[in-house]
């Protein structure tokens, strides 16, 4: 028995081990680029010989970098809106019908996960491209939502699966018609799937960089796009700080959603 306590314990510190060198081979990397990102060194250079602020302020003054962080801003709000609407409405009609190709159906929502960005990307160009829609915020929103919506599909759709539809038939017992029964008991019953598929909405089309090149044009790019086509000329650590700015955002929206889901948990 003693053995057995001593195998578990191996076995556990062994896991520990594991998880602390794919913690280190994720996260270092980031630490990385946020430490550049406060060097006074006009070049990429690690360690830093000297800390500043200068890049984060020449990022925040110059035009260029805040026209590119207003239009991902602007884009993902937009596709948040638009792929949490449509992902509820998608998702309703998934959980609460049954009728022929309805599999089929589901896997053709989910069909932008499992397709190459860059494939996706060669179409839309190349079908904007005759509806004159590229390089424009409209192809930006389309694009960026086509790729958004399967994960809000999935995560509203998860969360209507945990919802028990007799209290939706219970409220229409009540007297409260069908819109008054969603909006009263549904939707606040599945308010963590709609959280978390806005969150995830945000982000994809706030990181999304490689379908924006492709939809982008000199006066229109995102923020990813900007850091892209920086670096392939000049490696500036205003670069690094961009990117710590993209992976900052990201960090707290994740934590809001791991705090707000603790909170209804309890």
């Amino acid at each position: 028995m003693l053995l057995d306590f001593d195998r578990l314990g191996a076995w556990r510190w062994g896991l520990i081990g594991v998880g602390t060198v794919v913690m280190l081979f994720l996260l270092l990397p980031i630490v990385f680029i946020a430490a550049l990102s406060f060097g006074d060194s006009q070049w990429l250079v690690f360690p830093p010989p000297g800390w500043t602020l200068q890049w984060y302020q020449q990022l925040l003054t110059d035009p260029v970098w805040i026209d590119s962080l207003l239009t991902s801003a602007k884009v993902a709000v937009i596709v948040t809106v638009l792929s949490v609407a449509l992902g509820l409405l998608a998702s309703l009609g998934l959980a609460r019908s049954t009728f022929f190709g309805k599999s089929a159906l589901q896997a053709f929502f989910l069909t932008p996960m499992v397709l190459p960005v860059v494939v996706l990307a060669v179409a839309l160009y190349a079908f904007f491209l005759k509806l004159g829609l590229t390089g424009t915020l409209t192809g930006f929103v389309i694009g960026h939502l086509i790729i958004a919506l399967p994960f809000s599909i999935i995560t509203i759709g998860n969360s209507l699966q945990s919802f028990d539809p007799a209290l939706e038939d219970a409220a229409m017992i009540c007297g409260a018609g069908p819109i008054e029964v969603k909006w009263r008991v549904t939707l606040p019953a599945i308010r963590l799937g709609l959280f978390a598929a806005a969150v995830f909405s945000f982000l994809i089309s706030w990181d999304e960089v490689v379908l924006s090149i492709f939809m982008a044009s000199p006066t229109l790019q995102t923020l990813p796009v900007l850091i892209w086509s920086t670096l392939r000329q000049d490696l500036t650590p205003v670069i690094a700080a961009a990117s710590t700015l993209l992976v900052a955002l990201t960090i707290v929206l994740m934590l809001l959603v791991s705090l707000l889901k603790r909170g209804t948990r309890s």
